[in-house]
């Protein structure tokens, strides 16, 4: 996995609902919501920092209602402790706004060096690293290309291989180019300036005969376009030149072996316990897990950072996904691993194109579904229509049947309501993504008690799996399956066409099996209707 960086309604229906005690809810309607005014203004940097909790009848933002949830229905009550996996890259561990909502193993003695519990593993504290000190990887298509020929996959792989790599070799050297010349033109003007820090309008300002210096402005005008701190620019085309370096160097070089240090052999499933305890392993790496943590559950109205959807999680880390493909055997065994140990919501923010051992991992799926757990899954960040390709983890195979009826996709929506809401990015389908929630510029904790701005539909993800854990949490006797169809059946309908990233324009029912944004507020009101058995699923 590469890391990627509104209607006004008339009035508002008072229902009586019995729920955590007795509790009148209002009912925000789940129709008609296209007349909803657009937001006349760009985003204020509050607004920004917290849209996905937003809710688009107040704040004509089409975030998931959260804070209203909190306000008029939760009011307070905790409800019952829900412990989420976070089956990713890592979690920082020790971030101020974390640190308080981690899963603890408590029947495990920290760092005595023994199995205390028995369940194999020793010293799983907050978690287990099933992928040790692995930081890089290969892409699975690099993977396939490197061996049998005879692969089914082989010759898909080699095309997509083989463009990847051309593309990458040219990026790293476009990107090369352009730093140089930036680089160049910004020490000219320093120079000619006498001062290291200057704006757009004191280089619009120079007057000059010399060629060079001619240039010079030319080309540092041009990038102040794109950004009003030259050096930070220079920082994000490095971060291309980085990106793109990796991907030679570590996800498309076919003689790299990430795993060579870890000592665990991917293709024999008899072996179940490897890996170390260490769920951070490096931080610049544990930057997604870390985020994605963040948006479930990070601890909210502590004065710090951001609030997540759930105020009342245990955050389990479970380190599968390096800096590259995850192995399927990685990925079964971290959901056996997180069902075994207590979790009732696992958040999969990862995908890839080829699965070669996905039968292990469907088993975990269904190992899941059985043991009333929810998988909540990114749907992925290629803007390619699943109805025609497969994305891995999945729970349906070339348009079949589900074989789990705990498995949720989600796809990533926009912070603007209309045209645009659909990210860009976003995978979509009919099919397999259920539902779309906020994926855009989203706010969540970063390593080293940092915060940052990241989007993806590994994004999108935990914000419901937030939803799916304050669901669980107020209303402990629904089942895994109960709280998908909750989850589906009680967001926002919007009838306007939506742009697409691969250019074409679709309504949300026709890229998605609900048509459906979610909503914290509704899922709340139809989890008290389902709970107190005046509706069934």
């Amino acid at each position: 996995m590469r890391i990627l960086k509104l209607m006004g309604v008339a009035a508002l229906a008072s229902t009586a609902l019995v729920g955590c005690g007795s509790t009148e809810i209002l009912s925000t309607p789940i129709a008609n919501i296209d007349n909803t005014p657009r937001k006349a203004s760009e985003l204020t940097e509050k607004e920004m920092k917290n849209w996905f909790h937003a809710d688009l009848v107040k704040d004509t933002i089409p975030g998931m209602s959260v804070d209203k949830a909190y306000a008029e229905i939760i009011k307070g009550k905790k409800g019952t402790s829900v412990i989420v996996a976070v089956v990713d890259s890592g979690i920082d561990i020790h971030h101020e706004d974390l640190k308080n909502v981690l899963w603890t193993n408590k029947k495990e003695i920290p760092n005595n060096g023994k199995d205390d519990d028995g369940n194999g593993f020793v010293d799983d504290v907050n978690g287990w690293n099933f992928i040790g000190p692995t930081v890089h990887e290969t892409l699975e298509m690099t993977r396939i290309i490197r061996g049998d020929k005879s692969n089914p996959d082989f010759a898909a792989a080699k095309a997509a291989y083989d463009k990847d790599y051309q593309e990458s070799m040219n990026n790293k050297t476009r990107y090369e180019q352009m730093y140089q010349g930036v680089a160049d033109a910004h020490e000219t003007i320093k120079k000619h300036l006498k001062k290291d820090t200057y704006t757009k309008e004191d280089v619009a300002a120079i007057q000059t005969e010399d060629e060079g210096l001619k240039k010079a402005v030319m080309g540092i005008s041009q990038m102040f376009q794109y950004g009003e701190s030259i050096p930070d620019l220079l920082e994000e085309i490095k971060g291309g030149i980085d990106y793109f370096a990796g991907m030679l160097n570590y996800n498309l070089n076919k003689d790299f072996d990430g795993r060579k240090e870890l000592g665990d052999d991917h293709t024999n499933y008899a072996v179940k316990v490897y890996g170390d305890k260490d769920v951070i392993t490096d931080m610049e790496h544990a930057l997604h897990g870390t985020h994605v943590a963040g948006i479930i559950g990070a601890e909210r109205n502590n004065g710090k950072g951001m609030n997540g959807v759930a105020n009342n999680v245990q955050l389990m880390a479970v380190r599968v996904v390096p800096d590259g493909d995850e192995y399927d055997k990685d990925v079964a065994l971290g959901i056996i691993y997180a069902v075994d140990n207590g979790a009732k919501v696992i958040n999969t923010s990862f995908g890839k194109d080829y699965s070669p051992n996905k039968k292990w991992v469907e088993d975990a799926i269904k190992y899941a579904a059985k043991h009333d757990v929810l998988i909540v899954n990114a749907a992925g960040n290629d803007a390619a229509n699943l109805d025609k390709t497969n994305s891995y983890p999945t729970d349906a195979y070339n348009n079949g049947p589900e074989f789990s009826d705990t498995f949720l996709t989600v796809g990533a929506l926009n912070f603007t309501y209309g045209g645009n809401l659909v990210a860009n990015f976003s995978n979509y389908g009919s099919h397999d993504v259920d539902v779309f929630a906020p994926g855009v510029e989203i706010y969540s904790t970063a390593p080293d008690n940092k915060y940052e701005f990241l989007q993806g539909t590994s994004m999108a993800s935990p914000a419901v799996a937030g939803v799916a854990a304050l669901v669980r949490s107020q209303f402990p006797k629904l089942k895994a399956a109960q709280v998908k169809k909750i989850i589906m059946q009680s967001g926002l309908s919007t009838k306007t066409s939506v742009s697409l990233g691969d250019g074409t324009t679709a309504k949300l029912a026709e890229v998605s099996t609900t048509g459906k944004m979610v909503n914290a507020y509704n899922a709340l009101i139809l989890a008290s209707k389902v709970a107190s058995g005046k509706v069934s699923l």
